[in-house]
């Protein structure tokens, strides 16, 4: 059978019962569609999450006090007082450390003549703007100038709470624990890391933090930005042996500190997402399933009504090849046009989710060609065996056929 004779016979068989047709294609455009949609909210969760982990620093290795289990139960990472600015300082002189800061912090109510909220105030060097990636919208980060002052960096949400949305609070006074500091900045948004809302924070010098708040020299936190990514295993291990030299620690398993590196987090989140995306992707796969189910029915059908006429195409010389090829090629029309309409009505749903669920979505090129894929695949599996029925039909019976 010549290439356009089969398209002409397959165009007039699928739309002789238009009705049967688009609800058999329907099947199949909500499965394609909602694969591609799951996939785009798994991939888009997926990206949202590299992202938030990224925002928080590059190549960062970050130290906190207290074991991950003591006496088979957890010693309450960031709240024991293990670490100091000694430990900090030694950490920095390591090779391939590019560079340290230490952080001491806590949640105080902050206030700002009749505002309040309670936030995070953190302590900090002037390196940890290289470190933690953080930038200014409005004045300058803290300084070595600025080391023993009270001045304050706030965050963008911390400044909404405190002077109103996108006001200038620079020079203005805040209160932290009824001590005045000065505004000297406010920092670019950069939305919550996993760990904390990065946007509503209060950041003041180290030894003002230390002396005015927490009263101590122990740290909750001590970042390290490594040179390159490739080492930041071995300086993962360099400061592991160090703190336990400094801490006068021979077992490691009684180590008083901990330390997590961004390259595991960014790890483990893309494995659990990428199995999120799967499990969705699953689940929406099975109305695919239903979908081949119907248009194996349809087509069995088919071959029941068109008995005669292929017993009739048959006795003036039509081969079992030919009639396979003009059945299947219908069932792999169908799936194909179902396909199309499936991508598109996918995509749309992907961005109305994006837009009224506030769920970021991304529709990648895989979810499409994956789509493209099981249209075919559907077509041919669900096709083949109403085709085959249809071709090994005998002639003499088939023309019989009432």
């Amino acid at each position: 059978m010549m290439i356009r004779d089969l398209t002409q016979e397959t165009f007039l068989a699928i739309t002789a019962n238009k009705t049967r047709t688009s609800l058999t294609m329907l099947g199949i455009v909500i499965g394609i569609g909602s694969v591609i949609a799951m996939i785009s909210v798994g991939q888009g969760a997926q990206k949202s999450i590299e992202s938030s982990i990224q925002s928080i620093g590059s190549n960062l290795l970050m130290v906190m006090p207290g074991s991950t289990r003591s006496g088979g139960v957890s010693a309450g990472r960031g709240n024991a007082k293990t670490l100091t600015s000694e430990d900090a300082e030694a950490i920095s002189k390591l090779n391939k450390v590019k560079a340290v800061s230490a952080e001491a912090s806590s949640r105080y109510q902050v206030t700002a003549k009749n505002n309040n909220t309670n936030t995070q105030v953190i302590g900090v060097m002037p390196e940890y703007a290289t470190v933690r990636s953080i930038s200014t919208d409005l004045g300058n980060f803290i300084k070595d100038k600025d080391s023993s002052g009270r001045v304050a960096v706030i965050a963008p949400t911390t400044r909404d709470d405190l002077f109103g949305t996108s006001t200038n609070p620079i020079g203005q006074k805040i209160s932290i624990n009824k001590i005045n500091f000065t505004v000297i900045g406010v920092t670019k948004a950069k939305g919550s890391s996993g760990f904390s809302n990065q946007d509503d924070s209060v950041f003041i010098p180290l030894k003002t933090a230390q002396l005015y708040l927490s009263g101590s020299k122990y740290l909750s936190t001590i970042s390290v930005q490594v040179e390159d990514q490739d080492s930041m295993s071995v300086v993962q291990e360099n400061i592991t042996e160090l703190l336990l030299k400094q801490h006068k620690i021979s077992d490691s398993t009684k180590a008083d500190f901990q330390i997590v590196n961004q390259a595991d987090i960014a790890a483990t989140a893309s494995s659990v997402t990428g199995t999120f995306t799967s499990l969705l992707a699953a689940i929406a796969g099975i109305s695919l399933l239903v979908g081949g189910i119907g248009i194996m029915n349809m087509m069995l059908t088919t071959v029941t009504e068109r008995t005669r006429e292929i017993g009739l195409r048959k006795s003036i010389g039509a081969k079992r090849r030919d009639i396979s090829q003009q059945f299947l090629a219908e069932a792999i029309a169908l799936t194909f046009l179902g396909g199309l309409l499936g991508i598109f009505f996918g995509w749309l749903a992907s961005l109305i989710i994006a837009k009224f669920a506030n769920v970021a979505t991304s529709v990648s090129g895989f979810s499409i060609l994956l789509a493209f894929g099981v249209s075919a695949g559907i077509g041919i599996v669900f096709g083949y065996y109403p085709a085959q029925r249809a071709a090994k039909l005998n002639p003499i019976e088939a023309l019989r056929y009432e």
